[in-house]
């Protein structure tokens, strides 16, 4: 049975959202084990009696990392959070994989430091699943996890995430693009420029740069980024498509009788368009390069995207991805 470790604590709506997501998931994962952290007592009141069973268990802690705790410092302190015993749960073989909507610098620190780096791999990088206008998604990383990074590392972060797109999102042959500020192979500083020539010489489907313009048109499957820029993107198109949405909400509801009914007549129209940059249905952001998979929703999160996520999580256990990941950087 696969077992996933679960920080209920961490995030606004948890331990609430979380265990509603479990209880709703569970079902349909019979052969997935959810192992919850998190204040005894505070669970149990969400969880009846008649609602546990072999799927489930609680390990009780007694600390919460803070969004607003140091990292490193937080994970060497508070040895008895529920991110820390959850994650050294992980690095003793007693779950397969860690979930989280806690603190990402911590969470990171845990999958680095606790879990540890797959050998082979220089550096882990964040890689989440966005949407595109042709509804495929695309994987960017990295997205935050390194403030400095090398082609070497870019070079890897596109392996991973290529075969992640094969194996887990089911794309033939993804292409794979470089975020950079032009198109032409010269571009950008000696940083990208050295990434372009060693994911050109690769044996990836390398298609050549990508602007930030594109990135969302389902040009390729995925982006290669050193962190800074790619954090830069990934905080433009949340942002962008909030307002996007919210602003044509408002202008639907707020402009008169005549443009209220307009959007009834449109209301399918409006639906497919949320539908279509949803990013709940991609499901969390995963570190990779890690000796077991992490992986972390936005603290805002509610049951939806971590219901999503959990599938995404089972699915990359299904796929042995961490195994084939230490199969390939090893040698």
């Amino acid at each position: 049975m696969k077992k996933i470790a679960i920080d209920a604590m961490g995030g606004e709506n948890a331990p609430k959202a979380v265990i509603d997501a479990v209880l709703k998931v569970r079902d349909e994962l019979p052969d997935t084990k959810f192992i919850l952290f998190g204040d005894k007592e505070e669970l149990r009141k969400l969880l009846p009696v008649d609602k546990i069973n072999s799927q489930l268990e609680v390990v009780p802690t007694t600390e919460i990392i803070d969004d607003e705790d140091e990292p490193v410092r937080a994970i060497r302190s508070k040895k008895n959070s529920s991110m820390v015993v959850a994650a050294n749960y992980v690095k003793e073989g007693k779950a397969d994989a860690l979930f989280s909507m806690g603190n990402t610098g911590a969470l990171l620190a845990c999958g680095i430091f606790i879990i540890g780096r797959i050998k082979g791999i220089k550096r882990p990088g964040l890689m989440p699943t966005l949407p595109t206008e042709n509804n495929h998604g695309f994987n960017i990383i990295d997205v935050g996890a390194n403030a400095k990074s090398k082609p070497e590392y870019i070079l890897q972060w596109a392996q991973m995430a290529s075969y992640y797109a094969e194996k887990v999102r089911g794309v033939e042959n993804p292409k794979v693009a470089l975020l950079n500020n032009g198109s032409e192979s010269d571009k950008g500083d000696e940083l990208h420029q050295e990434a372009y020539k060693m994911l050109k010489e690769s044996n990836l489907n390398f298609i050549g740069n990508i602007e930030g313009n594109e990135i969302m048109t389902g040009k390729a499957d995925v982006v290669a980024s050193d962190g800074f820029s790619g954090n830069i993107a990934l905080k433009s198109v949340e942002g962008m498509s909030s307002v996007l949405l919210h602003s044509l909400k408002d202008s639907l509801l707020n402009n008169g009788m005549m443009t209220k009914l307009g959007a009834l007549l449109i209301k399918k129209a409006i639906g497919d368009i949320r539908t279509k940059y949803d990013t709940a249905v991609h499901g969390g952001a995963v570190l990779m390069g890690i000796n077991a998979p992490v992986v972390k929703t936005h603290g805002r999160s509610n049951e939806r995207p971590i219901y999503y996520t959990l599938k995404q999580i089972d699915k990359i256990l299904d796929e042995k991805l961490i195994d084939n990941f230490r199969e390939e950087f090893s040698k």
